[in-house]
């Protein structure tokens, strides 16, 4: 464990009671945060901001970047590329960031990563899923898995280690359902997995009768279904109630205290591919996981976990060089290797993150540790 994460731990898990503050301040170090805080993914963003100004605070009590505080420019970009992509310029050129984090979702992310690209400024995305994010240039890097790597790892968790080997799939259509269900494909036969039927929707429907009645029929062993909170709770809910008691699968959309609370009873039993785990004994992520409790007043969740994670990465980062020395910069986010509550993460060459697949089940209304995916080959992100 590095001298930062072991500041982080002993001010997390002590009794420092800390009254950040994220206004402009004469000594501090910049960095760009965009964040959906209103519109559909308001809760999210809620509490991708709260995870992100949790680690700010964990790293200022450790005293900083070198004496220096670090500071968040914050600003709501809707989760739209309509707004990412000027809010990236403005954080740049008007608010003199010297990297950016995103804890947005994949079109949002994709935009801003390309402004921050051309301005040679370092870029961390937090969970947004596309594979093109990262393709941007050499500035941008993931702290989540890309879609098609969880996706893998959906396969091997249902023909492997659950043993079920007739599946239907449900993917929401747009870049992270499409890409979670590329992965998943791409490994099913090698898993024994036979796919019985393919059924797409819109992150506008809440209404999956036509559906459920078709998935049913092909009495499947288990369901692959991608989704938000949002779209995964009516679902979910809808499926149990025609009777359809299979084992659901989904990933990180659902990660969070909001699926639980849209789909009711009907979230027992569901798995999820993910990034923590709320049973980990491990300080660090028991830190983050009672500190993000103490100050959001609800359980943390992927989103939360992170964008905490990128904060740290870019922590780390930055006590290794002068942080204004932005090829410097994203040099040694390259080279960071860190504990963190999501995992060992270190990033292959193309900026995209390596380490394991959490896997967590809902038992008793809230998520707990059902398996963890380790296999390098299986969940390695692609070079180029």
């Amino acid at each position: 464990m590095s001298k930062v994460t072991k500041g982080l731990a002993s001010a997390v898990l002590g009794t420092v009671v800390l009254a950040a503050s994220f206004s402009a301040q004469a000594d501090s170090i910049k960095v760009g945060f965009n964040v959906p805080l209103t519109g559909f993914a308001a809760a999210d963003g809620k509490s991708a901001r709260i995870g992100a100004e949790l680690a700010v605070e964990q790293v200022n009590a450790a005293g900083g970047i070198n004496g220096k505080d670090l500071e968040l420019v914050i600003y709501d970009d809707q989760a739209s590329p309509k707004e990412s992509a000027p809010l990236a310029a403005k954080l740049i050129t008007q608010d003199g960031v010297v990297a950016g984090i995103s804890g947005s979702y994949s079109g949002a992310t994709r935009a801003a990563a390309t402004i921050y690209q051309e301005n040679a400024t370092p870029y961390i995305s937090a969970y947004a899923v596309h594979p093109d994010i990262t393709r941007s240039g050499d500035y941008v890097f993931r702290t989540s898995f890309m879609g098609e790597v969880q996706g893998r790892a959906g396969a091997k968790l249902i023909g492997e280690m659950m043993g079920k080997k007739r599946v239907s799939i449900i993917t929401l259509a747009n870049d992270f359902g499409k890409s979670l269900e590329a992965g998943f494909k791409e490994k099913a036969a090698e898993f024994g997995i036979e796919i019985l039927g393919e059924y797409d929707y819109s992150i506008k429907d809440r209404e999956f009768g036509p559906i459920v009645s078709k998935v049913k029929a092909e009495a499947p062993d288990a369901i692959y279904a991608s989704g938000y909170f949002f779209t995964a709770g009516p679902l979910v809910s809808q499926l149990r109630a025609a009777g359809v008691d299979v084992p659901v699968i989904g990933q990180e959309g659902y990660d969070g205290e909001m699926f639980i609370k849209i789909a009711g009873a009907s979230a027992e039993g569901v798995i999820i591919t993910t990034s923590l785990d709320r049973d980990s004994t491990d300080p660090l992520a028991q830190a983050f996981i009672q500190g993000f409790q103490k100050k959001s007043g609800y359980p943390a969740d992927m989103v939360s976990a992170s964008t905490h994670t990128a904060v740290l990465v870019l922590a780390e980062a930055m006590k290794q060089v002068d942080p204004s020395d932005k090829a410097a910069l994203r040099q040694a986010i390259a080279s960071t290797s860190i504990n963190a509550a999501t995992g060992n993460i270190s990033f292959n060459k193309l900026g995209e993150v390596r380490k394991s697949v959490q896997v967590q089940v809902v038992r008793d209304g809230s998520w707990h540790h059902f398996a963890v995916i380790s296999d390098p080959v299986l969940l390695a992100p692609p070079e180029e």
